[in-house]
């Protein structure tokens, strides 16, 4: 088995475990976060993968989200990768908001960056092989996210048509190429010529995707990055200009934090597991 098993708890009749790995696509040692739910001692199930955002890895959902209740009671197994590659090695730099801990699910082409920071061709290519062949997956995908990681969620879910049964995400940096975290990042890592940017984009993926994979978002009202950052309204405007399904939910009073995740991840995994099963 090429997975090294680090954590196994016990969580509402199935497992919290987290593995570690060598990755040969960022060459470095990877580990994920895997929920395995009761239904997985007799079953393959399907995956919902969880893209966290700035500054986690692959404890913060499995700790703050409270979502192995609902993936036991759905029959849905959580993978949960870390946000970057690691490693002493893996290039840094100052600020929470490039290099370790925010890889973007990019594919940087730029140096230092380029050796490592492959974190798009990661969570595509490489992660869901290694669950499928070494752990009880049956091959249906969906995946989800916050913040960074719900820019992430639906870029690879626009990029990829039919790999993903559904998609949503949570605060997601929907237009990377017109907000300061966004910038900074791709600007890095794909270099200074936008036009690359819009490859990682879901504002500007959705004008051409090959399918229409309706976009659930959840926002908080009271984020206090929404209005620089965030800015959910440009994403529904382009779903709009080209009638891709979107249902963006803003909600009244949440922030950016955990306890919004906590408060609306049962709605999420309920939505996922009925394309999932279906």
């Amino acid at each position: 088995m090429t997975l090294e098993r680090i954590e196994h708890r016990a969580c509402f009749g199935g497992w919290q475990d987290v593995y570690e790995h060598a990755s040969k696509t960022l060459g470095c040692t990877m580990r994920f976060a895997i929920y395995l739910p009761p239904q997985a001692d007799t079953a393959k199930l399907p995956v919902l993968y969880w893209l966290s955002g700035l500054t986690c890895n692959e404890q913060n959902f499995i700790t703050k989200a409270g979502a192995q209740r609902y993936a036991a009671e759905h029959g849905v197994m959580l993978v949960a990768p870390d946000t970057s590659p690691r490693g002493d090695d893996v290039p840094d730099a100052e600020g929470y908001d490039l290099g370790k801990g925010a890889g973007f699910y990019v594919d940087a082409t730029q140096a230092p960056w380029s050796t490592h920071y492959r974190m798009y061709d990661y969570v595509v290519h490489e992660l869901p092989a290694l669950v499928e062949a070494e752990l009880p997956a049956n091959g249906a995908r969906a995946i989800s996210g916050h913040s960074m990681g719900g820019h992430g969620a639906l870029v690879i879910a626009l990029k990829n048509p039919g790999r993903y049964r559904s998609v949503s995400a949570f605060s997601p940096i929907v237009a990377p190429s017109q907000v300061p975290w966004g910038e900074k990042a791709l600007g890095a890592y794909l270099g200074d010529e936008r036009a690359a940017w819009r490859a990682f984009d879901a504002t500007a993926l959705v004008a051409h995707a090959a399918e229409r994979l309706p976009l659930l978002i959840d926002q908080g009202d009271a984020d206090e990055f929404l209005d620089v950052q965030l800015k959910p309204q440009l994403l529904q405007a382009a779903c709009e200009a080209v009638g891709h399904p979107i249902e963006l939910r803003m909600q009244p009073g949440y922030d950016h934090s955990y306890y919004f995740i906590q408060s609306f991840i049962g709605d999420h995994i309920a939505h996922h597991a009925k394309a999932l099963h279906g």
